[in-house]
């Protein structure tokens, strides 16, 4: 991403841009956020709500976030919400940009937020038209360009649109991990130790463990099985994150180390798709994706259907209603969502291993999912007590 500092003095007419697809389409508008120009994946959020978890998710690394609801900014900008320390969005786009932000908590305005961390943005476009434009389309490549940027010719700026990287085999996860390990401490009395491989973690998932006695020690992306199991751990978790799963072999081969040792293991997002190759699945590229805190998924075990929160673009191919032989024992879909049968969840049923495509620690999002974290917590407790059992028969 690069910008320039030729942003309007306060009070000035905002400087025009423009939203640049890699299909020739382009969409006029001003400049929302710094002025200057960038490029990602043109993607929708269909979230009415947590912009600014959105924009704090590293899951949306590289990428230009379309907000379908009409009015952003109306909130503000506070220092809690934040799901991780900086913006990670490529570029946003934003039909009605809130005048002036109303909330007890708001420190400051959107605008002023995305203008300080250079995140390039684009306002007053039909982002109606953008979406279905999309969903017709498919995600692709997109570049904003503001301020002087705006006025390049046409052509010119398409060329550099569809120079720019593709999602499809793009390694992400490594840019967006943390580089040192750090432990979020158990809330309360401890009861378990679980190691978590940061590939785009957001903050309040450890925080969801914490708050059921866990000690979390988050762990960078790179991470080897010998780095998990320094630390003692009763479980494993594998975090949310952006890119290509089929590009992210490290973390492919951790899994299966951790399968290999019967470890009870818990994915989330990237990590489900990172659990579905590690059983030998594939994953493949969904046209539009799935980006939102509005989205249908049916648990296949309990037959309950759950709002859910959603970012992936990415999924995994693996066969419903039908039990796979693996490596690692019988593995069938334990999720899908409602909305086009897309697998959202992985089980296997000779091990404690499961995962999930959407984000259970609803932020921001529904809490619907919540059980999952108790799920992971089960499977730990019941290993626990299968270890002292066979400690006392063998005493």
């Amino acid at each position: 991403m690069m910008t320039s500092n030729d942003r309007p003095g306060a009070g000035s007419p905002a400087a025009s841009a423009v939203l640049v697809l890699e299909d020739g389409r382009s969409f006029r508008g001003s400049a929302y956020g710094a002025v200057g120009e960038t490029f990602g994946e043109a993607v929708f959020n269909t979230g009415m709500t947590g912009y600014q978890e959105t924009l704090t998710d590293p899951s949306y690394h590289r990428q230009v976030v379309v907000m379908t609801a009409p009015h952003i900014g109306n909130t503000g900008v506070n220092d809690e919400d934040p799901e991780s320390g900086r913006i990670w969005v490529a570029g946003y786009v934003v039909r009605d940009p809130a005048r002036k932000p109303s909330n007890w908590r708001s420190v400051r305005t959107l605008d002023e937020e995305l203008a300080a961390q250079g995140v390039v943005g684009i306002s007053g476009v039909d982002t109606r038209a953008l979406t279905r434009h999309l969903r017709e389309r498919g995600a692709m490549r997109a570049g904003i360009f503001s301020g002087g940027a705006a006025s390049a010719d046409a052509a010119a700026l398409l060329e550099r649109v569809r120079s720019a990287p593709a999602m499809t085999g793009a390694d992400l996860c490594g840019e967006v991990a943390t580089r040192e390990p750090y432990v979020v401490p158990a809330h309360g009395t401890k009861r378990f130790t679980v190691a978590a491989v940061d590939l785009g973690i957001k903050g309040m998932t450890p925080h969801r463990m914490a708050e059921r006695g866990i000690e979390v020690h988050v762990l960078p992306a790179d991470a080897t099985a010998e780095d998990v199991y320094a630390v003692a751990p009763d479980g494993v978790f594998f975090s949310n994150g952006p890119g290509d799963p089929a590009a992210a072999e490290g973390p492919v081969a951790l899994m299966r180390a951790v399968l290999e040792r019967g470890t009870p293991l818990f994915g989330i997002c990237f990590g489900n798709q990172i659990l579905g190759r590690a059983l030998g699945f594939g994953t493949f590229k969904l046209k539009y994706g799935h980006r939102g805190v509005n989205q249908p998924v049916q648990d296949r075990v309990t037959g309950k259907v759950e709002v859910t929160a959603h970012n992936h673009g990415f999924a995994v191919d693996a066969p419903l209603g039908e039990v796979t032989d693996t490596s690692y024992g019988r593995a069938e879909v334990s999720h899908v969502c409602l909305n086009d049968d897309v697998v959202e969840g992985l089980r296997l049923l000779d091990r404690p291993a499961f995962s999930v495509q959407y984000h259970p620690e609803a932020a921001a999002g529904p809490h619907d999912a919540a059980y999952l974290f108790d799920r992971f917590t089960e499977l730990m407790d019941e290993q626990h007590s299968t270890k002292a059992h066979m400690e006392d028969r063998r005493a």
